[in-house]
């Protein structure tokens, strides 16, 4: 059996490696440059790879392609030319599940889906289960899989990894909500996307959980026109449920069938916000079906350390608190990050627009930005809708820059919050990259 795999990256190497193990006779095509350390990786292994080309007569004998997340199929002539000859493409997830008995919770959401990973993993970890992280987080599930480690597994599945299955189901799976993103690879219709979300849920059996926003609409909507086989358990800020996870009196409840009832005041919690309150609520329904103790859930919900640039306090500065949430990436993301400001903001925004509608902020940024920092290439979208709204409003093209008018703009009490609503490629490497620079020019104030 000939396994093709496009893309050498993390997803790609880990696969190649998953294949070679199980026998397969593998090659690695990257369109671009692969990186040092997967080059090594893939010489000790043995394994035959080209870069900055796709060799047709070494891609188009494949029995099977796993393609890599980040190509889009539509556009890539060599996807387009295995698919016309029949050859399955599918994801890394789909290759390396059947190498695997261990279960599966598959996480998936517009926002929020790397934070409920997270902390879904540091509950079942602190529990002592043997657990492995993968998906978009971390190192590969394929790896891990070839490794044989674990006995379960929490992985977050971007819909890009969930068009590229066929098979899998996740034991539970969890969607935080869903929101217009990444439109641009869903020939702009917000249906696709959606559809393409809720492929998690495609294989399940009675036997398996889908856990789910029930205040979420486009979830909502979905759920009543589409039929799932999982077990549904929603959770909610403003809904009770006999089962489900919810907010009442200042407390969160969980009831799972036949489960003890978990109850947790919301304040004695690490992570603070609405957002954050319900991908607890996902991430505890999860800790609940796994069936750890309640004693051990609510410690581990009160000493999680958060995610990276996600709403990340860095310093606090001349009584300034300075935030970064670079990983906000589109307009749904900045609205969370906005809505649980309690201090006039000065807010830094901007980037790459995948089609962002701003006038969805338009409130919150009335009642809680004093000034706005543009940080793009191309800010007309922004000034357009916000220019008469704020008092200030100034344009910076580097990060160094946006932190040092920020500081100037801000007074006592007040927080400065990157948040950009937008990508980051057109002046930063990825979101990582522009989170980072943020740090370090706060630290350098």
């Amino acid at each position: 059996m000939r396994l093709v795999v496009l893309g050498g990256g993390e997803s790609g190497v880990g696969t190649a490696i998953l294949g070679k193990k199980k026998g397969y006779d593998v090659f690695v095509s990257d369109f671009g440059k692969i990186k040092a350390n997967y080059k090594e990786v893939l010489i000790i292994n043995g394994i035959a790879w080209e870069e900055g080309t796709h060799t047709e007569d070494l891609i188009l004998n494949a029995d099977v392609v796993m393609k890599s997340p980040g190509i889009p199929e539509k556009k890539s002539p060599i996807v387009k030319k295995l698919l016309k000859k029949g050859i399955p493409v599918i994801s890394e997830i789909e290759f390396a599940i059947p190498f695997t008995k261990a279960i599966t919770i598959a996480i998936t959401g517009s926002n929020g889906k790397t934070t409920t990973t997270m902390l879904t993993y540091h509950l079942l970890k602190s529990a002592g289960l043997n657990v492995g992280l993968g998906g978009n987080i971390g190192k590969s599930f394929a790896w891990q899989v070839a490794d044989d480690k674990f006995d379960s597994y929490v992985l977050e599945l971007s819909s890009f990894q969930l068009d590229g299955i066929k098979h899998y189901k996740p034991h539970i799976a969890i969607i935080t909500n869903i929101s217009p993103d990444h439109l641009d690879r869903y020939d702009y219709k917000y249906e696709k996307y959606i559809d393409s979300k809720f492929r998690i849920t495609m294989n399940q059996t009675e036997e398996d959980f889908l856990i789910y926003d029930a205040d979420d609409e486009a979830i909502a909507e979905w759920l009543k026109n589409n039929k799932t086989k999982a077990q549904l358990i929603p959770f909610s800020l403003t809904k009770t449920f006999e089962m489900g996870a919810f907010i009442k009196n200042k407390s969160m409840e969980v009831n799972i069938i036949n489960e003890e009832e978990f109850t947790m005041e919301t304040e004695t919690m690490a992570l603070e916000g609405k957002h954050n309150m319900k991908n607890a609520m996902a991430a505890t329904s999860v800790a609940k079906l796994m069936k750890i103790r309640n004693t051990t859930i609510r410690e581990s919900l009160s000493n999680f350390q958060g995610v990276e640039h996600r709403l990340e306090k860095v310093l606090k500065i001349q009584n300034v608190q300075y935030i970064n949430d670079s990983k906000a990436t589109n307009v749904n993301a900045t609205f969370f990050a906005l809505d649980s400001m309690n201090t006039p903001t000065v807010w830094i925004v901007g980037g790459v627009d995948k089609g962002n509608d701003y006038n969805e902020l338009m409130s919150l940024v009335r009642e809680k930005v004093k000034a706005i920092i543009c940080l793009g290439v191309d800010n007309r979208k922004i000034i357009d809708v916000f220019g008469n709204v704020v008092d200030m409003m100034v344009e910076v093209n580097s990060m160094e820059d946006a932190v040092k008018m920020a500081q100037r703009l801000a007074e006592k009490g007040d927080t400065v919050l990157l948040s950009p609503a937008c990508a980051s490629f057109d002046l930063f490497e990825n979101y990582e990259d522009r989170g980072n620079q943020f740090k370090k020019a706060v630290k350098h104030l």
